[in-house]
């Protein structure tokens, strides 16, 4: 039975608990760089729409600001050896929140999800005998390899219609046999998890509920403060594996000021009260400080729903509307998109008068990190906004490059 909390926390201390937890309130760990931040969150999604860039780049990008995308996709999979051959990945891809990358020292925390895997069946996908060995042998003999060259990643039919090959490989990613430890041209490249995990964290056999323990905790120290669904959601947990270890998990108890909902706080961020700067900045739909719609709404008030799958006509804001974070509030958004060397945003949606400047310092700061030297607006709601953030859009380009 959970304890009756003893902290309150009002709704803002919650906020900037949050925000701190997330990377966007106080100076940036720029030192540890990308590496830190996906230490830091545990778990980065990855996503196939790119925009500005894909969302794993723009999930450093939007706690560090304008870092080099090769270096962040060095960060994420240069392997990095000990002085011991071979050299191991940083990184792993894996099912989490979705499919994200994880940082290699989390291989241990996943091992109940890989046995679950084993123990059911999934995709209704039927195997032949003997492709599961044949991929196994083929990684083992070969290195690592996509799906197209173990032998083509589908047959003639669908996009679902996947090989044979395919369909062995991704089950020996979900029971751990194999992992994913880069993308190339999108495209995930397959390894022998006995060559690509140091043998430490391969063999680090951890019980279900150890598993379950340590990435309730490591959720909990990511967002700072939430309820059984933040926490649990983050990894997709289900809400009775959150409750069987949520007392053994180090978390604390608290109350937040209009929740309505038990919630759990991680003791460190409880001990100092949330200082720094605010990070502006925009942010990918699929940033782990605004994953949870209800959770979104909850802190900040603030609606948001990815649209890219809603029918055209059927928009509100856009195709990938991202939002704007400036001051730690979510301020408006805006969908943006790339015409050679100018970032256009399509719809720029903004909930108050103050949210120009911010959005117009986002936007510059955005066009010149994927490369482009100019800004064009085009709608911005409300309508009489248009031409006070045209205005301050010129006036961020025109600082940027004196």
């Amino acid at each position: 039975m959970t304890s009756m909390p003893d902290v309150s926390l009002s709704a803002d201390d919650a906020r900037r608990i949050a925000l701190r937890a997330q990377g966007f309130l106080g100076a940036p760990d720029r030192r540890a760089g990308v590496r830190g931040v996906l230490r830091h969150l545990g778990s980065v999604q990855l996503d196939t729409i790119s925009v500005l860039a894909r969302s794993h780049e723009l999930i450093p990008y939007a706690r560090l600001g304008a870092v080099g995308r090769k270096k962040v996709e060095d960060a994420y999979w240069t392997a990095a050896s000990d002085g011991a051959p071979p050299a191991r990945p940083n990184s792993f891809e894996y099912w989490s929140h979705a499919a994200c990358i994880l940082p290699v020292e989390e291989w241990p925390l996943f091992a109940f999800r890989r046995r679950a895997y084993r123990g059911r069946p999934h995709w209704n996908h039927q195997l032949a005998d003997g492709a599961y060995d044949q991929v196994i042998k083929q990684l083992k003999a070969e290195g690592p390899l996509t799906a197209t060259e173990l032998g083509g990643a589908k047959n003639k039919g669908e996009w679902w219609d996947w090989s044979d090959s395919k369909i062995a490989v991704e089950r020996a990613l979900m029971y751990g046999e194999v992992v994913c430890t880069e993308r190339r041209s999108w495209k995930r490249v397959y390894d022998l998890a006995e060559r690509a995990v140091p043998d430490a964290l391969l063999h680090d056999d951890l019980d279900d509920a150890e598993c379950l323990r340590r990435l309730v905790r490591q959720s909990g120290e990511a967002l700072g403060v939430g309820t059984r669904a933040d926490i649990a959601d983050y990894h997709r947990l289900r809400s009775e594996q959150f409750d069987a270890v949520v007392e053994d998990s180090g978390l604390v108890p608290v109350e937040v000021e209009g929740w309505g909902k038990p919630a759990w706080a991680d003791p460190a961020a409880l001990a100092s009260v949330p200082r720094g700067r605010h990070r502006t900045t925009l942010l990918s739909p699929f940033d782990s400080l605004i994953w949870e719609r209800a959770r979104t709404e909850r802190i900040f008030g603030f609606t948001h729903r990815l649209e890219a799958y809603v029918p055209k006509p059927k928009r509100v804001y856009g195709y990938f509307a991202m939002p704007l974070l400036a001051g730690g509030k979510l301020l408006g958004r805006v969908d943006p998109a790339r015409e050679g060397s100018t970032l256009v945003a399509r719809h720029a949606s903004l909930d108050t008068a103050k949210a120009v400047e911010p959005m117009a310092a986002a936007l510059v700061e955005a066009a010149g990190w994927v490369g482009c030297t100019n800004v064009r607006v085009e709608k911005v709601t409300p309508v009489e906004l248009r031409a006070p953030l045209m205005a301050a859009v010129k006036t961020a380009v025109k600082a940027l490059t004196a």
